[in-house]
């Protein structure tokens, strides 16, 4: 927060990394960026309402009143390694109270490394997932082709994406099927926290996602397909959480119906890899006393 909002001069060039600092002097620009003026100002004389927050998940929210678009930045999933600090951002957009279904939504990591006991942005890392088979995204896909051809339209344009609560019923899965998404995340999340011992365990599903090309990674360690990366598979949504301390020597997994299905059980479970139901659908009530599944 204090290298983009602060309001003293020179203080994003301060948590920059030393060979940065030195190249751009030596390029000239260092003096141009001295000036860098205040992010917040900026936002405020275009009409936005920025708001930043020092505590809790929600790192800052803009939003422009003529439109009633708001955006939250909130941090994901941070893990202390050493002198280095890697911080997940992720992004949601608001329309008039409601959440934007917005699939290209890229995931940011701020690495922040320490150099004489500064904090400085030592890498940037940009991941963006486009989920092929999401149903969301191939419902606004196909409208926006119909459109197009209404209007003879050889490039389908306004194709918007409907709020969570509108969207479109996902195909429903067996238990079977459940449990094993269960298994797939449980058995990846082992060889995750042994391929990345600094780190432990993630609590963050793009991390353990298999698209992408290169070498495996702690951010994108390609042990899980996409679709089941994207938190939502079989009308249910898996949600990772619990993964306290550096390493992280725990997790819990949980899975519980989107709503557009009917009654379903809720299965949870934790590093142990024992899985759990519930049978009134609550996730909680799985993690509190749900019973082993056979």
């Amino acid at each position: 927060m204090e290298m983009f909002f602060s309001k003293t001069p020179g203080t994003l060039v301060k948590h920059l990394p030393g060979a940065m600092r030195e190249a751009l002097e030596k390029s000239g620009a260092l003096a141009k960026l001295q000036a860098y003026s205040l992010m917040a100002s900026q936002f405020q004389a275009q009409g936005q309402n920025l708001q930043t927050f020092e505590a809790g998940p929600v790192l800052l929210t803009t939003e422009d009143p003529k439109t009633g678009q708001k955006v939250h930045i909130t941090v994901e999933n941070e893990a202390m390694h050493g002198d280095l600090d890697d911080i997940e951002l992720s992004f949601q957009i608001y329309k008039n109270g409601q959440a934007q279904r917005t699939p290209f939504m890229p995931q940011i990591t701020f690495s922040m490394k320490q150099e004489a006991q500064v904090w400085t942005l030592n890498e940037v890392s940009v991941t963006l997932h486009l989920p092929l088979a999401d149903p969301d995204l191939l419902k606004a896909f196909t409208e926006g082709m119909k459109a197009g051809s209404t209007t003879n339209t050889a490039t389908p344009t306004n194709i918007t994406f409907p709020p969570h609560d509108e969207s479109p019923v996902q195909p429903a899965g067996t238990d079977a099927m459940v449990l094993a998404a269960m298994r797939t995340i449980l058995t990846a999340e082992v060889t995750y926290a042994s391929s990345y011992p600094t780190v432990g365990f993630t609590c963050t599903l793009s991390s353990l996602d298999g698209f992408g090309g290169g070498e495996p990674n702690e951010r994108q360690a390609m042990l899980i397909n996409s679709g089941l990366a994207s938190g939502k598979k079989y009308g249910f949504v898996f949600t990772l959480s619990g993964c306290t301390g550096t390493p992280a020597t725990g997790f819990y997994l949980t899975a519980a119906s989107n709503g557009t299905l009917d009654r379903r059980k809720a299965f949870c479970a934790d590093q142990s890899g024992v899985i759990r139901s519930s049978d009134d659908g609550n996730a909680a009530t799985c993690l509190a006393s749900g019973v082993p599944v056979q």
